[in-house]
């Protein structure tokens, strides 16, 4: 059956991507027994004093937006600071800074005074500014663990991309790394060394020592590069584990890409969910958290989730009402952050909130298409 579903999915990508060009599936959802409930919040909830307050990119608008995930309803949103047109990726320091890619520039924030302090243009020449899937400028986004550096994987509509860096005490672009195509995430290594930029339209992983800023490519494609840019079955999002530093990019479902960065060596474990895969995050004990944004193919692929994969391999899917991007924990691990800006058609103003025990989740209605999720320190939010 899986085999089957993937010969379908794989020709499905071909022949709506020649189209649609470096598209991924659109997402419908789907009704599953395994969830405990799906509520809504109303206006009769009171505010958590203990609650977070999280920071999201609004892709549909140029801002990103404070939320308190224990408020209702529109009460959640607590303002927002224009940053930059359709915001991508973010990271916050512990200093309480927020960096953003947009397609302008990498923005800063001041998530205390709540303003924009910079917005850092690129070296890179990205086009016109634009908005949408294929907009040029900045997506994936990454702080070095001591803060020195802002890493962002910036898009060049058409060809190659690239990462630059950012010095953010000068805050300025101080390097430019050749990557691949449509670099939709960038991730660290533990100790710094080592940068991961997901390169989604060239099926691979770049690599980059930042000892000599030399980048080395890792096919990552479990279904093969046939496709081409018509292809669904492309990397999009990586999680790097915390035990050995390994990388982990789920597709479809199906297939579980487990990358040693060191050698280069994919191995690839089955997973369980049977829907077009997107973004990740994993937990300190390597627990991993995989957003499903829908079908490809509704005849055979299963509708939106989110699939809590514990490091034994064994899964929980957890359905989720419409298509969804990316995940972020709260710092105890016991909510799942999951935005329902889905760059492509169905995504929608909000964040669904999982309960990561008892599975229930909860829609938040909340900003502009938001994209990516922080959780603030609390420093930062008193």
């Amino acid at each position: 059956m899986k085999a089957r579903a993937a010969v379908g999915r794989a020709a499905a990508g071909v022949a709506t991507g020649l189209v649609l060009l470096a598209a991924c599936g659109e997402a419908g959802p789907a009704p599953s027994p395994t969830t405990a409930g799906t509520t809504t919040l109303g206006t009769d909830a009171s505010p958590d004093p203990a609650s977070p307050t999280l920071l999201v990119t609004d892709f549909g608008a140029d801002t990103v937006t404070f939320v308190d995930p224990s408020r209702t309803d529109r009460a959640a949103d607590l303002g927002s600071v224009r940053v930059g047109t359709a915001p991508y990726g973010l990271a916050v320091a512990p200093d309480g800074t927020a960096w953003a890619a947009t397609a302008e520039g990498v923005a800063a924030v001041d998530t205390r005074t709540r303003t924009r302090t910079a917005l850092i243009p690129y070296r890179t020449a990205t086009g016109p500014v634009t908005t949408g899937e294929y907009r040029g400028g900045g997506m994936g986004l990454a702080l070095s663990p001591d803060g020195s550096r802002v890493y962002v994987g910036v898009n060049v509509p058409g060809g190659n991309g690239t990462l630059e860096v950012v010095d953010t005490a000068t805050r300025a672009v101080v390097r430019v790394v050749p990557v691949g195509r449509r670099p939709f995430d960038v991730d660290v290594s533990a100790d710094g060394r080592q940068v991961y930029v997901t390169d989604h339209d060239s099926f691979d992983v770049t690599v980059v020592d930042t000892a000599d800023w030399a980048p080395r490519r890792i096919e990552v494609a479990p279904y093969g590069t046939e496709g081409g840019l018509g292809s669904w079955l492309k990397p999009h999002y990586t999680a790097v584990r915390p035990s050995d530093g390994a990388l982990l990019l789920p597709f479809e479902g199906e297939r579980l890409a487990v990358v040693d960065p060191a050698t280069g060596r994919v191995t690839v474990e089955p997973m369980t969910a049977n829907t077009h895969q997107h973004g990740v995050t994993v937990a300190p004990d390597g627990t991993l958290y995989a957003v499903g944004t829908g079908p490809i193919d509704p005849a055979v692929d299963a509708g939106p989730s989110l699939t809590v994969r514990r490091p034994d391999g064994t899964e929980r899917v957890v359905p989720l009402d419409g298509p969804h991007e990316t995940v972020t924990l709260s710092s105890d691990g016991r909510t799942a952050y999951v935005s329902g800006g889905h760059t492509r058609e169905g995504g929608w103003n909000g964040l669904t909130l999982v309960d990561t025990v008892t599975a229930r989740t909860t829609r938040l209605p909340v900003g502009r298409l938001p994209l990516a999720v922080a959780v603030l320190p609390p420093a930062t939010t008193g």
